[in-house]
């Protein structure tokens, strides 16, 4: 049975969204805001999107600091966890277990409904996984294995103008006409657009659930990295020749990313560890439960390539 077979609820629900004034949250917003009442747990409301200010509830507060937990989740019917620590510096793996045990405790005692939360794609047996993607399991087994019924979407590489992945990639493909490439350039992946990832998170608002669930979503089809740039270069009719070698660690490749890219080299080097792990949908019980169907990825990037302008 797909989520297709039942209607969602007509009860306009208390939804908090965390990162509202992230990627991801910021799009969110204005798509479940005509049938669901709002909040925001921002730390600088200043930099939440003007169009929807007056529209929303706005909390001050900091998923890092416990006091400020249970004031945004007090009647909250379905939250929104749309944060991750990449910027938190070395530590960020114990700032996100932190941060997500300190969630789970104070929307239980407030009586949330239903987790949703974003992470990321890649086996968890894989002995050589990424720190980022590791936290990224970490804090979804936290939710999953709490009081909360929790939906955990894994994804790879979000394709849309502002992403920071697909923004490394469009600023590697326009700035270097001849990439000498580290080998995670043949890492397989599974991208995604943002529209898709938009629609799952709408839909797992309402979709019915008995437990916890992990779905992995994306495109319809497996590229490389390598792949993704020439799709890209192509969709923008430029001409580029990829060299691959060896010899660029992760930690040096992080470091000439921050050299031609406005991404700093410390969120960098994190990002790129997570590129040499192959981050493909291994079960595809989404495309099953869910009514939303993904793109193909060089439809994600004509897409992307046309919000650019």
């Amino acid at each position: 049975m797909t989520s297709a077979d039942h209607q969602p609820t007509n009860r306009r629900k208390k939804v908090l969204v965390t990162g509202a004034t992230g990627y991801v949250g910021s799009r969110l917003i204005p798509r479940i805001l005509p049938h669901h009442d709002v909040r925001c747990l921002v730390r600088n409301p200043d930099k939440l999107d003007p169009a929807v200010r007056d529209r929303v509830e706005i909390t001050q507060g900091d998923v890092q600091h416990s006091h400020s937990l249970r004031q945004c989740l007090e009647g909250v019917d379905v939250a929104y966890y749309l944060i991750h620590g990449m910027g938190y510096g070395d530590d960020f793996q114990k700032k996100d277990r932190l941060a997500a045990e300190g969630f789970v405790q104070a929307a239980k005692s407030c009586g949330v409904e239903r987790i949703i939360y974003l992470g990321g794609l890649g086996d968890d047996n894989d002995p050589g996984l990424s720190p980022h993607l590791k936290s990224r399991h970490e804090v979804g087994e936290i939710f999953r294995n709490s009081d909360v019924p929790a939906i955990e979407l894994r994804a790879s590489v979000v394709l849309g103008p502002g992403s920071l992945s697909y923004e490394l990639i469009r600023s590697l493909t326009q700035r270097l006409p001849m990439m000498i490439c580290p080998r995670w350039l043949a890492t397989p992946t599974q991208p995604i657009a943002t529209e898709d990832v938009l629609a799952y998170l709408e839909e797992a608002l309402d979709l019915p659930m008995e437990k916890s669930e992990v779905y992995e979503i994306g495109c319809q089809d497996v590229v490389t990295y390598g792949d993704l740039i020439k799709m890209y270069a192509k969709e923008r009719n430029l001409t580029r020749i990829l060299v691959s070698v060896p010899l660029l660690t992760p930690y040096l490749s992080s470091l000439w990313l921050g050299l031609v890219t406005p991404t700093s080299a410390e969120v960098g080097r994190h990002l790129i560890e997570g590129l040499r792990n192959p981050t493909v949908v291994r079960d595809d019980q989404a495309r099953k439960i869910f009514s939303h169907q993904p793109m193909t990825t060089k439809e994600a990037i004509h897409q992307a390539v046309q919000q650019e302008a």
